[in-house]
Parts: structure tokens; C-alpha cells; sequence
């Protein structure tokens, strides 16, 4: 049995995860608002809500990851807890060791693990939401590198291909023009929405438009999945995993799943393209199961 906390900006989720995948428990409250010393709180507030008589693991996911050697949170946007020293501030008010880890490396474990790619070997996670992140599990092994930045694709400058589908440069939170993320997030799709048709909708609205049909929210997919193809076949071409599976709010829109296959071809350092495109098992759950996987890594 082990503890597993997603921390999120709206919400922090902690589970009992069983050695079967099971959740036998889950507590969720709210992140407390730019209060960093009350979002540590909070979180061990709910660790020890769940733990138990026989103290059991405890791994958290969260935004950002911790850079070395200061052992301070960095490249969150959660930006309160950039330059905090996340890990050492629980384990102190706890009393014991715990692992933490970034979000989109803890929901390509629970994948790995538990779910749509339990029998694959490797394994590229993709987050498509708010933001754009990444994690690549070997085997079931989480690969971070040594910059505890490996998977963080979306922070790439697009494709020139893509390049060619926006009608001007986009300038990133990170302070850069044309990442990945600017244009496969969430604020990416409603971007292109907004200058494609010179309407500003929300993500969610264009694409449950889609499913109604409407003509200029399924042009503006299937301009989306052009871009994310483009963008994903870099990732293909460099370290060809088996798999990818798709997380984030934007993985939920169900024609992904046919348009990408076809706009990857060509894009490939190949005839075919052999790795598939998965649907995620878990939706929101992912990233406090893939906290618990922290510790279960072979």
C-alpha cells in the first residue's frame, strides 16, 4: 500500500493506492490560493489523513521539477513554488523521507503501470493542457536525466511546418517565442481559433463545437492535429517509443485518435509509423497513481 498526492493549481489529491492498482481511498481539497506555506499544510495535512497505523510510502506529483544540486522547485507554473525547496519542507514537517516528482512524469508511470500501456515497453507521456509537458518510462523506469528535464518537449521551438499553419509568433511564459507549448496547448488551440475565424472561444468550447459540427471548430482540430502530429513526430524521430499516450483536458478530444496516424506520415524517418497513439485509462486520477508508482519503480 502506498500514498500518492497530485498537486494541482485548483486542487490537491492524495489516494491509497494498492500493490494491484486499486484505489482503496482518496481525500481531495482545494490548493490554497498564493500561499505557499499553507500549500505545505495542506499537503501534509491530507498525507496524514491517509496514513495508517504501519506508515505507508508517500510520493507526490507536482508542477515543475527540482533542480540540482540546490534541491529547489523550478519551472512550475504553480510559480509560488519556484525557488522553494518543496521536498525538504514536507519531509521536515512530516518527519520522513517522501519522493516527488513532476506531474507529467507521474502520469506516464501510472500508464505504464496500471494503464493503456501496461504491456508496452516504452512509453512517451504527453500532457495536453493548460501547459504542454512530458515523461518517457523505459520498462517501467522513469527516465529523468540530469537535468531532471528529460520529456520537457513542449519548451522545443515548433517545427518549421508548424510554423507555417500560425499567422504570427507567439511568445511563450518562459519567456521565448514559438515553443511547442504555445501552440498545442490549451491556449494554443484557442489561439489559433481566435486567427483562423476571429472568434476567442475557450478550448473546451471549440471542441465541443466539433462535436456538433460545426465547420469552423472541426477546421480548427483538424489544424490542431496537424500541429500536434508535426510536433509529436520530433519526439517519434528522436527516441522512438513504442507508444505515446495522450493526457490533459485536450486528450479527451475523441477525433485525435483517427487524424493523428494520418498527419504523422510523412513527417517519420520512416515508411510506416509503428508507434501508437493511446487514449489515457486514468483521466484526472493519473497523477496521484503515478505518485504511488514512485515507489514501485523496478
Amino acid at each position: 500500500m502506498r500514498i500518492g498526492l497530485d498537486l494541482g493549481g485548483t486542487k490537491i489529491e492524495g489516494i491509497i493506492l494498492s500493490n494491484n492498482g486499486c484505489i482503496d481511498q482518496k481525500i481531495r481539497v482545494d490548493t490554497p490560493s498564493d500561499d505557499y506555506e499553507e500549500t505545505v499544510n495542506s499537503i501534509c495535512n491530507v498525507i496524514e489523513k491517509l496514513q495508517g497505523s504501519n506508515r505507508m510510502p508517500v510520493g507526490i506529483g507536482t508542477p515543475g521539477a527540482i533542480a540540482l544540486p540546490e534541491k529547489l522547485m523550478k519551472n512550475s507554473n504553480s510559480i509560488l513554488l519556484n525557488g522553494k525547496p518543496l521536498q525538504q519542507d514536507i519531509q521536515t514537517k512530516l518527519g520522513y523521507e517522501i519522493r516527488l516528482e513532476n506531474d507529467a512524469n507521474c502520469f506516464v508511470l501510472s500508464e505504464a503501470f496500471y494503464g493503456a500501456a501496461i504491456n508496452i515497453r516504452s512509453v512517451f507521456g504527453v500532457i495536453l493542457g493548460t501547459g504542454c509537458g512530458g515523461g518517457f518510462v523505459i520498462d517501467k523506469q522513469l527516465v529523468t536525466g540530469p537535468n531532471s528535464i528529460a520529456g520537457e518537449w513542449g519548451h522545443n521551438c515548433i517545427p518549421a511546418s508548424v510554423r507555417n499553419l500560425i499567422e504570427r509568433d507567439r511568445i511563450c511564459y518562459c519567456g521565448r517565442q514559438n515553443c511547442i507549448e504555445t501552440v498545442i496547448s490549451g491556449r494554443g488551440l484557442q489561439q489559433t481559433y481566435l486567427e483562423k475565424f476571429g472568434n476567442n472561444l475557450e478550448a473546451k468550447e471549440i471542441a465541443q463545437r466539433a462535436k456538433t459540427e460545426d465547420t469552423a471548430a472541426t477546421k480548427c482540430i483538424e489544424i490542431y492535429a496537424e500541429q500536434l502530429a508535426c510536433s509529436l513526430s520530433t519526439i517519434i524521430n528522436m527516441i522512438d517509443p513504442h507508444a505515446i499516450v495522450l493526457g490533459g483536458g485536450l486528450s479527451n478530444i475523441e477525433s485525435l485518435y483517427d487524424l493523428l496516424p494520418n498527419y504523422l506520415t510523412g513527417h517519420i524517418f520512416n515508411d510506416t509509423v509503428k508507434t501508437k497513439i493511446l487514449r489515457p485509462a486514468f483521466g484526472d486520477a493519473s497523477g496521484a497513481i503515478g505518485a504511488a508508482c514512485l515507489w514501485t519503480e523496478n
